[in-house]
């Protein structure tokens, strides 16, 4: 009998992780509802706030780490790792993903996708369609998916409004066979003209995806003005676009330091996302990672050798109430040749000219300052497209002391770049450039 009863409770032990796990696998029940006039984000009946970030290689251990509960991406397969791998690692710390359904688009682009997509061909839409249910398909059941994306920024660059009796289908079909997860759609910004056809055309969408950036701020008036009166999610924003900010007098972009960057992300997400308590269900801040577009630091949060900037340190304030234990290094002012970044500076090709950044930390951590001259990026995409980064110009520094340095103008006539990335020895950054124009002699 000792024995039948050890048995018999070892066998319980053994099952009742088992039927756990098994459960673990169910798909989340994920729903928007209004009540009392505000919208709501539900999964598996409790209440969830989207605090997320834009995310498409790596660092979702990290953002777990800093207290986000969600990631979008752009598409099931990102070509590193299939859809299947990062929802895993996405549940297995603890995050919900809006997983993105790749859609051709009707402008022309470069890097992934498919473009210059005609929404008259109704063979191509069809097939577009049945490729997307197999996906669908592939991953509805599991348990760290949230939502599914129906593209992004179809709207930009695009005339033909059939594309959204395209997305229309893809939502109706989504719905069919997967009654667990909304469907949306990501726009870049938003009017009056795009919501009506998206009315008329795209009704079974649940909800609005909408990207802005330093534009966010007026996103209250737009929503009122547009009709928007549903729940959305802002899917992207961040960083003061390379199109929102003052240019040089040759029309190079002035990117922002990213102490500065960091204080408006602070100050948009108060305005445009928190403020909102009736229509607004959360965020996904970009970019959870880096990428080159203009530049290589203008919308990563992280640098291209991993370490985090000021940006993650507000985000993650957001996200849990507190700051994390070490705070990036702060830029309070940058010069070349005593000028600033507004000044359209010019210099005489070989001439030798001086750069100085003063920076602080806030812990009081050493800094260690690295400085580099890139041209300008003149092979530069759209709406995100893939850019190459300009390779770093060697020999041209004469002195370098923490934040000061002398250096040669390049000997080509051109736009140019002078960059410094500072860090502490927490792995944590600070950032800038300005940029210059070279002359001949």
């Amino acid at each position: 009998m000792f024995y039948l009863r050890f048995t018999a409770l070892s066998l319980l032990f053994v099952l009742v992780p088992a039927i756990s796990a098994l459960r673990a696998q169910d798909p989340a029940v994920v729903e928007i509802r209004q009540t009392d006039g505000r919208y709501h984000l539900f999964k598996d009946g409790e209440p969830f706030y989207i605090h997320g970030a834009g995310l498409e290689f790596g660092g979702i251990e990290a953002l777990a780490a800093h207290g986000a509960n969600s990631f979008r991406t752009w598409r099931t397969d990102n070509g590193r790792d299939s859809g299947m791998e990062v929802l895993d690692r996405a549940h297995a710390n603890g995050l919900m993903v809006t997983m993105g359904i790749e859609i051709a688009r009707e402008r022309s682009g470069s890097g992934r996708g498919i473009f210059g997509f005609d929404y008259s061909d109704s063979a191509a839409v069809t097939a577009q369609l049945e490729r997307v249910r197999e996906e669908v398909l592939r991953y509805k059941d599991h348990p760290a998916l949230l939502m599914w994306g129906i593209g992004n920024e179809l709207n930009l660059g695009a005339s033909n409004p059939l594309v959204w009796n395209a997305v229309n289908d893809i939502a109706k079909m989504i719905h069919e066979i997967d009654g667990n997860h909304p469907a949306l759609t990501m726009l870049a910004g938003i009017h009056p003209e795009l919501i009506q056809n998206i009315k008329a055309r795209a009704p079974d969408l649940d909800l609005l995806g909408i990207q802005m950036y330093a534009d966010i701020v007026n996103l209250p008036r737009y929503l009122k003005e547009s009709g928007w009166d549903g729940p959305y999610v802002v899917t992207e924003w961040g960083a003061t676009g390379h199109w929102e900010v003052p240019t040089t007098s040759w029309g190079a972009p002035i990117e922002n330091n990213s102490t500065v960057k960091a204080d408006w992300y602070d100050q948009r997400y108060e305005v445009a996302i928190a403020a909102d308590t009736v229509q607004c269900i959360g965020s996904y801040v970009f970019l959870w990672g880096q990428k080159q577009e203009r530049t290589a630091t203008w919308y990563g949060m992280f640098m291209p050798d991993g370490a985090k900037t000021a940006a993650v340190d507000v985000m993650e304030h957001k996200w849990t109430g507190s700051w994390p234990s070490n705070l990036s290094p702060r830029i309070d002012s940058f010069t070349l040749n005593d000028m600033e970044s507004s000044a359209s500076i010019e210099l005489t090709a070989g001439m030798e000219a001086s750069g100085r950044v003063i920076a602080s930390d806030p812990d009081g951590d050493a800094l260690t300052y690295h400085w580099g001259v890139r041209t300008e990026a003149t092979e530069v995409g759209h709406g995100g497209d893939d850019e190459a980064e300009p390779p770093l110009i060697p020999d041209l520094f004469v002195t370098m002391k923490d934040g000061e340095i002398t250096f040669q103008a390049p000997s080509e006539p051109g736009a140019y770049r002078l960059f410094v990335h500072i860090t502490d020895d927490q792995r944590s950054a600070a950032h800038a450039n300005i940029p210059f124009l070279v002359t001949e002699q």
